[in-house]
């Protein structure tokens, strides 16, 4: 089985400033360089004949480059307990159609649609209920880094273990 989920990647330069924006939340598993990216969908777990397909699928989304900043800090929560810090990006209307145009080819190889409002984001730290207080990444000064071009995306796989999970790009796809 493949554990898959599709995103851009990041220039060194924005990952560098991410890398540099971490710290200050106790108990927080912050991102490694490997592991920041923006999800434009998680798949989950698919078999080999379903990954082929998820390649074939994604290699007929076609989109206009566009650029991107860094945005604002925000965390996700469930039931009140955070469990995220993240950073937006700017403009959301280009990722959010080009998720809409991931999401509508991979339906159209049969997989479910995903349930989720979809929040263009990069996942800085994942918190536990021991987890600190956050105050002080949300009051933190925005993040200065390069603006970006997306002329592309990439399927990732993921392989969970004990220090967290380790990605590894399947293929790369150009608008």
């Amino acid at each position: 089985m493949h554990r898959l989920f599709v995103a851009l990647e990041l220039p060194i330069g924005v990952r560098d400033a991410l890398l540099a924006a971490q710290g200050g939340v106790s108990g927080a598993r912050w991102q490694t360089d490997a592991q920041l990216h923006l999800t434009l969908r998680f798949i989950g777990e698919v078999d080999r004949h379903t990954a082929q397909d998820v390649v074939a699928a994604l290699a007929r989304v076609h989109f206009a480059p566009f650029m991107l900043a860094l945005g604002p800090r925000g965390l996700f929560d469930r039931k009140g307990v955070i469990d995220a810090l993240w950073i937006g990006v700017t403009p959301q209307e280009p990722v959010k159609s080009l998720n809409k145009k991931v999401e509508q080819a991979l339906v159209g190889i049969g997989l479910a649609p995903e349930s989720r409002a979809f929040l263009p984001h990069i996942t800085l730290a994942r918190l536990g209920r021991s987890a600190g207080s956050v105050t002080g990444f949300l009051a933190a000064p925005a993040i200065i880094a390069p603006v970006f071009s997306v002329d592309g995306f990439a399927l990732y796989e993921s392989t969970l273990g004990t220090g967290g999970a380790d990605y590894r790009i399947v293929e790369r796809f150009r608008g």
